[in-house]
């Protein structure tokens, strides 16, 4: 692939990454709810937003490395982990759909004591890594989907998800005392599981359409 055609596709690549790690970590759940607590009590948030998005982008980073190595020559379980891919996230939007006919809310616990910089890192690495799903949708998913990139767009699918990781938890952080009362509404969160669910139907197609076009 020469530059002209990286710098073509580099911006539709970029968007994939993006799309796709904000489609996966918006939601309700303990991380998030912790990074809006950090926020809301201006306790350490740089901190703690910089743990969280290099964290997802270190293991981001790992899956594409070490996907692109394993497909390396095997065309076959490039298809199987395409169709795979695609099968997750159609689930995954389908779920999205579900929820936004009943939604929930997220939540800062209020209350408690506040934490010294190390005691809230301590947790942040708790709720990030402890966590089995993080696996799942930022190394076997990501990873897989950014390893069938040409090797030349695969920088530029990581750097799209990394950037939507630091987008969504600088957003949760710094503006938790704005973004607070919009998250306490089910109505709201309907409305982004809705889109959610119909961007994740819309990437599960394209992926499948990427492992039928190889056979």
């Amino acid at each position: 692939m020469n530059w002209i055609d990286t710098a073509a596709l580099a911006p539709p690549v970029f968007i994939q990454g993006l799309v796709l790690c904000l489609g996966l970590i918006v939601a309700i759940g303990a991380q998030n709810a912790f990074v809006l607590r950090q926020g809301l009590r201006r306790e350490h948030v740089g901190s703690v937003v910089l743990f969280c998005a290099l964290s997802d982008a270190v293991l981001i980073t790992a899956g594409v490395l070490g996907m692109a190595q394993a497909l390396g020559e095997r065309p076959g379980l490039a298809r199987a982990l395409a169709l795979a891919g695609a099968v997750f996230l159609a689930v995954y939007g389908w779920r999205a759909l579900r929820r936004a006919r009943h939604a929930g809310a997220l939540q800062a616990a209020g209350g408690g004591v506040g934490l010294g910089r190390g005691a809230a890192l301590a947790q942040a690495v708790a709720f990030t890594l402890l966590n089995p799903h993080v696996y799942l949708d930022t190394v076997l998913l990501m990873g897989s989907i950014g390893a069938q990139q040409p090797q030349a767009l695969r920088g530029w699918f990581v750097a799209g998800a990394s950037c939507a990781s630091l987008l969504w938890f600088g957003l949760l952080g710094f503006g938790a005392r704005w973004l607070a009362p919009w998250f306490a509404r089910p109505r709201a969160w309907q409305a982004l599981d809705a889109l959610i669910g119909a961007t994740m139907f819309a990437l599960a197609a394209l992926l499948a359409r990427h492992a039928f076009s190889g056979m």
